[in-house]
């Protein structure tokens, strides 16, 4: 195995949204206060129309949410580079609502420097497409 094999995709993994282009994978983590996890996920369950028709305008895609215990693992993709998309979301009175109505399950959503919880990827697997 080469070294490039081995070695991310810079354009297809980020390790923040500072650079994150277009397409780019952005990856952040939260963190549930206990007893939430059933009220968090029948929420995303029902998300709200507008907020599903918000992600869509700032182009944000492939977005997939896990859980493991109270940990949530957020990995998504955008259109437009991610600055354009928190800029969006940031603007929306349809984002700030959804955050309050969330904000009481959640024991950790920043550092101390108010910066989200960014993962940084440490390995990338493509591997090969399934023959057609």
């Amino acid at each position: 195995m080469s070294p490039a094999e081995a070695t991310p995709d810079p354009a297809a993994v980020t390790p923040g949204p500072a650079d994150a282009g277009p397409g780019a994978q952005v990856c952040h983590l939260y963190r549930l206060r206990p007893g939430a996890e059933a009220e968090y996920e029948r929420r995303h369950a029902e998300i709200w129309p507008e907020m599903s028709a918000l992600l869509d305008e700032a182009g944000i895609y492939d977005y997939h949410i896990y859980r493991h215990g109270l940990l949530l693992v957020c990995v998504l993709r955008t259109r437009h580079g991610f600055r354009y998309a928190d800029r969006v979301t940031g603007a929306s009175a349809v984002q700030r609502r959804w955050t309050q109505s969330l904000a009481h399950l959640f024991a950790e959503i920043a550092d101390a420097d108010g910066e989200p919880l960014w993962a940084y990827p440490v390995f990338h697997h493509a591997g090969r497409p399934p023959a057609d």
